[in-house]
Order: C-alpha cells, then structure tokens, then sequence
C-alpha cells in the first residue's frame, strides 16, 4: 500500500531515545496483571514493537502463569514475571508499557512501575493503564490523558495532574498516557519514531496500514448517549440471537490482527469469539506470544455458530476496519458505532 509522505508528516512529539547501559537495542517490558489484562492494550504495542525491530520487546507478568485477557477468554502466556525480568535486567527497562488492568492499585505492580521509574525508565500508560500510574503517584503536577470514559473520574481523583482533552497520547518528562484502547498504535508507532527515526516510522505506518501516528485527536467525538445504552441492554438481553464466533489459528498467527478483531467482536454484546487451535492447543505467534485455549477443539467445534477468517492480505488496519463493516451487517449501524465508542476509534478511519 502506498501513503503519501504529506500523509505521514505528523509529528509523534515524543522524546528521542538515548541509548543507556551499552545496549544496542532499548528494552521494553509490556506488563500485564494476570487476572485480567486488556487484551488490545498489551498485544497490540507487543505486536508493532517487535513488528519494528527497534528493540528487544518483553512480554511479562506480574505472577506465574497465564495472563487472563479482557473482554475476551483468550489466555496469554507471559514470556517472564516481573521477578524474573528484573533478575536479566537489573539495571530495569528502557520503556514500559503499562495496559488497562482489572486491578489498576495492586501493590506488587504499584510496587515493580515505581521502581521501573526510579531506574530511568519511561512509564507508558496504554487507555485505563493510566489508572496504574496515576495511583503509583507518577502523574502528580504532570499532564495526561485516559479513555473518555474514565476522564471525569481521573479528574475527580487525581486532581494533582492536568488532564487533557483533544489529544491522543502527551508525554511529560518519562511518562507517558494515551487515551483509549485504539491509541495503542498511534502511540507505538511514535514510539519507534523517538528510537530508530521517522523512515522506520513510516514503513511499520505502512505495514500496519495507518496514515499518521500524531497526537491529533476529537475528543467530543466520544460521549456515552442514550442510543448507546440502548443498543448495549438490546444486544444483551436478546440472548437468543447471541453467536459464538470461530477464528482458526495456527503457528505463525499475527497477533495484532488477532487482538483487533477480537476485541471487536468481544464489544457486540452480541458475539463471544471462540479459537480453533491445532489438537495440541499451544499456538505461537508471528513474534513469539503464546496463546493458551480454554477449551479443547473437539468441545468448541460443537459450539460455533458463525465462523470468520483473518484477512492475512490486508494490512491489520484495513482488516480490523472490514471487521468493522462487517459487524455492522450482521448486528447493525449502531452496534458497530458502539464498538469504536468503547475502543475510542476516530469514525473517519473506519474507511
């Protein structure tokens, strides 16, 4: 696909990297809590950043096990706890990229971010991450942003940082917030902008199939009206129409269209998303996430009722944004409105 660069021209206004401790590459820890992590949140910046080649990308968790992702059932296997992390590297991570956790006050991760930024590390909040650095005290006299939904409430709580509208992502001095869960791209794009230059920026803006990754945004686009409510209480009561969608994956899956799409569908409150895995169950993504089915094939086949293919032709973009229209056929305009209210997706991209 081809963009102009008068397209891609947009500054990301985040800091140029500096290399510290001899490293030839930055290290970057995308943590997750693992009760529930957003999936989107922690796969997508996973995903662009290793897509890059910028840097060495850790996906990491704050206790053993799988990580349990949200709104979906998908389980992700960490590549390493926090503990083990700080034990390879004691000198702490370059960038952390901190996602929407159930439990945004636990203290163990309140706990390992503080000492992150102690270290030098740049604290990156991805949509309600925010809510974790805000409680760890990071964005006391600092500027910030959250998803639309929380704004109000941060303001209330955290009346120490200056909260910001009309912009998708700000960073103060190492820290860094962005608002809903779709600014996760923008804001990782802009990121290997500040490490490896604008050329390698506007290739991975290419591969991903987005036109610019700058701060620009409409806040007031985003408001929970009353249509919204009742196209969320409709598709949850009408139980007889809900579906149960199959994706089939195998080795090698990109991982960023995976989170985008389910995501989406997981937002219907129409649709649950069920895997196909090989017999084995254990699949591993094009840049090395490992994804943990909850149920055996045999079980789960019985159980679809519509199965969708992963458009592996098209950028992820451009196949997230077809995703888009076709939940849009199946459950309606308002439904597929409601869905980018929630992930805080500018309408004028959905193409």
């Amino acid at each position: 696909m081809i963009v102009s660069d008068q397209i891609l021209a947009s500054s990301s206004a985040l800091s140029a990297y500096v290399p510290r401790f001899n490293r030839a590459k930055p290290v970057i820890a995308v943590v997750g809590e693992n009760r529930a992590t957003e999936l989107t949140d922690y796969v997508v910046p996973y995903g662009v950043l290793s897509e890059s080649g910028v840097a060495q990308v850790w996906a990491i968790a704050t206790q053993k096990g799988p990580i349990q992702m949200f709104p979906s059932s998908l389980k992700i296997e960490p590549q390493a706890t926090v503990a083990e992390f700080d034990r390879q590297f004691p000198e702490g991570a370059d960038y952390v990229v901190m996602p929407a956790v159930a439990r945004s006050k636990e203290p163990n991760l309140l706990a390992w971010i503080n000492r992150q930024a102690q270290k030098g590390a740049t604290i990156i909040g991805i949509c309600d991450g925010v809510w974790v650095l805000a409680h760890a005290g990071l964005l006391d006299d600092r500027k910030g942003v959250g998803h639309w939904f929380s704004m109000k409430r941060l303001e209330k709580k955290f009346p120490k940082t200056q909260w910001l509208r009309n912009t998708r992502y700000v960073a103060d001095k190492n820290v860094i917030t962005t608002t809903g869960v779709s600014a996760s791209i923008p804001v990782s794009v802009a990121l290997v902008e500040a490490i490896a230059g604008r050329d390698r920026a506007v290739g991975l803006a290419q591969y991903i199939g987005i036109q610019s990754w700058g701060a620009e945004h409409q806040s007031e686009q985003f408001k929970l009206r009353a249509n919204h409510i009742f196209t969320a209480i409709t598709n949850w009561l009408s139980f007889w129409s809900h579906e149960n969608i199959g994706i089939s994956i195998n080795d090698e899956f990109d991982e960023i269209l995976l989170a985008l799409i389910v995501d989406a569908y997981s937002r219907t409150f129409r649709s649950k998303v069920v895997l196909l895995t090989p017999a084995n169950g254990r699949v591993t993504s094009k840049r090395g996430l490992v994804i943990r089915p909850n149920e055996s094939r045999r079980h789960t086949e019985n159980r679809i009722d519509r199965m969708i293919e992963l458009q592996k032709d098209l950028p992820s973009i451009l196949s997230f944004n077809a995703a888009l229209q076709e939940i849009e056929q199946l459950y309606g305009s308002a439904t597929s409105s409601f869905i980018t209210l929630q992930l805080e997706y500018p309408s004028h991209l959905v193409s």
